[in-house]
Parts: C-alpha cells; sequence; structure tokens
C-alpha cells in the first residue's frame, strides 16, 4: 500500500514530538512545584495544571496512539472497549489542555485589570473548583465520541442531525470559543495596562527616568501572558480554520485518509495543535530569568550526579 507524503512526515514527526515534548513537560512540573521560579502561587497552580494536562494528551495520544499506530502495534490498544477509552481519553486532555490556558488567561486578566477581585479569586481553593469544573465539563463532553466509535452507532449515527449538531458544538467550544475569550481578556488587559502606565507616568512626574517597579512587573506578566496566548492561537489556527469549514463544506469522512488536499491541511492542523504541547516550558525559559535559572540548576545537578564531579575535583 503507498502511504500519502504526509504519513511519512507523521512518522518522523510525532516521535521526535514525544521524546522532546514528554521530558520537557516533566521539567516544567518539576521546575513550577518547587515553586522557586518568580512567579505568584496562583499562576504556577494553573501553569502546572497546564502541563500536566499537556503531558496527558502526549502520552495519551501521541504515543498510545500515533505511534503505536505508526511503531508499535500493541494490538489491545486497536480494540474497543481500549480504543474508546483512550480516544475518550485524549479528548478530555486536549479540552483541558485548552480550558486551562482560557483559565490562565482570565486569571491574569484579573490580577492585572482588576487586583482587589483578583485577591479574592486567587486561592487554592478556587483554582481546584476552577480546574475540577473544567476536567468534569470536559468528560461529560467526551461521552458522544465514545459512543461514536461503538460499531452499532456508527453508521446511521454519524449521518444523523443531532451528530451534526454535536460537531458545530465540539468546534465551538474546542477552541473556537477560547480563542475569542483569550483574544477579549487580552485586549481588554492590554488597554487597561497602556492606561495605567499612561497614568503612572504622569503622576511620576520628573521621575521618569527612574526605574518604575510596578511597570516592569507588569511588562513581566504581559510578555508571559501574551507568549503563551499568541503560541496558543498561532498553532491553534490550522484546526480551528479546518473545523469550522467541515460543517459547513460537509466533507466526507472516506476523503481524510487519502492523499488529498483536505486530509493534509486536517493533519498539519493536528500537528500544529499538539505541538503546542511541548511549547510552554520554552516560553517559560524565554521570558523567566528565574525559569532558566531554575532549569539551569536542574541541569548542573544531574550533569554532576549532585554536585560529586565537582567534590572530586
Amino acid at each position: 500500500m503507498e502511504y500519502p507524503s504526509i504519513y511519512h512526515i507523521e512518522r518522523i514527526y510525532y516521535p521526535v514530538l514525544a521524546v522532546i515534548g514528554i521530558p520537557v513537560n516533566l521539567v516544567a512540573i518539576v521546575i513550577l512545584y518547587r515553586g522557586k521560579c518568580g512567579l505568584s502561587k496562583c499562576t504556577i497552580r494553573y501553569l502546572l495544571s497546564m502541563a500536566a494536562a499537556d503531558l496527558a494528551v502526549l502520552i495519551v495520544h501521541v504515543v498510545f496512539q500515533r505511534i503505536n499506530a505508526m511503531y508499535l502495534s500493541i494490538s489491545f490498544l486497536f480494540i474497543n472497549p481500549a480504543y474508546q477509552v483512550n480516544f475518550g481519553a485524549y479528548v478530555v486532555a486536549i479540552d483541558c489542555s485548552v480550558w486551562y490556558t482560557v483559565a490562565f488567561t482570565f486569571d491574569r486578566f484579573l490580577a492585572i485589570c482588576f487586583q482587589k477581585i483578583h485577591s479574592k479569586y486567587c486561592s487554592k481553593k478556587s483554582w481546584a473548583l476552577t480546574i475540577t469544573s473544567i476536567l468534569v465539563a470536559s468528560c461529560l463532553k467526551s461521552i458522544p465520541f465514545y459512543y461514536m466509535l461503538e460499531i452499532e452507532f456508527l453508521g446511521d449515527f454519524l449521518s444523523s442531525p443531532l451528530w451534526k449538531a454535536f460537531e458545530w458544538f465540539d468546534s465551538i467550544t474546542t477552541p473556537l470559543l477560547p480563542i475569542l475569550l483569550i483574544l477579549l481578556f487580552n485586549v481588554i488587559t492590554v488597554k487597561h495596562i497602556f492606561l495605567a502606565n499612561k497614568i503612572r507616568k504622569a503622576l511620576r512626574g520628573n521621575s521618569e527616568k527612574v526605574r518604575d517597579p510596578e511597570v516592569q512587573n507588569r511588562r513581566k506578566s504581559m510578555i508571559l501572558l501574551f507568549s503563551i496566548s499568541a503560541n496558543f492561537m498561532l498553532l491553534w489556527m490550522t484546526y480551528v480554520i479546518y473545523s469550522v469549514m467541515y460543517p459547513v463544506i460537509d466533507f466526507l469522512y472516506g476523503n481524510k485518509y487519502f492523499s488529498s488536499d483536505i486530509h493534509i491541511f486536517q493533519q498539519v492542523g493536528f500537528m500544529l495543535q499538539l505541538l503546542n504541547c511541548c511549547t510552554n516550558t520554552c516560553i517559560y525559559g524565554l521570558t523567566q530569568r528565574k525559569f532558566r535559572a531554575e532549569l539551569k540548576t536542574g541541569f548542573q545537578y544531574i550533569i554532576t550526579l549532585n554536585g560529586g564531579l565537582y567534590k572530586q575535583h
């Protein structure tokens, strides 16, 4: 059987993504959990949630589905109900990854624009309630996908108006609505920051040349927030375009699995979407000095066996 060219690219892409993405997210989880990376506790909690969800996506989907289908061929993972559980877990993990990003953006929005409200909202209890609510909603949403893979439901169900309506619902909730919410929160945040900086500069008068710690903190928060938001939106955009076009143009399901432009566009969308699951740690390293310092300390610890090599000299 002759496979399309995109398949040969995927055979290289997904193993590399897993080899890089899984350790990168584990490193991020360890550094964030230590709490010495110069970020607030509230920010760390949401970033930890995002890293855990991204790690779950890479293991459940990239390893157990993509790489398994291409290389491992673990047979029981292709048989129901194992395949149904695995696919349902992927839907839950990807939804959590997306909506945890929205929750992080909303948290930063409140922290910058509504500090009094944020002081009440930013608690371990509020974080746990938000994360749990997203997880439960994602689990409920995954139920139709679980039954979609039942042979007796497959034919009639996929062509029914009910399934078409659910496809629209799924396209809107993940990730069209999240992207719109992230854009809205960021636009309001930018407007607030510029206005606040303008007022603060006017109040300081002749002290313009003196570094303002408050402005510096806002700038750092803004860089981290916008870097994560822009990365998320750019890497998801191809999939968003496909998910919106799909119900409208009504592509045949069979067309997805041949070397057509539709199939290639869809698979590129998946590849970019999954890349989002291993880029946040790079963003932390590029934008956060203390995160880089923690990362450097960790590498030194591993390379020197807890300083053992240095002690020998």
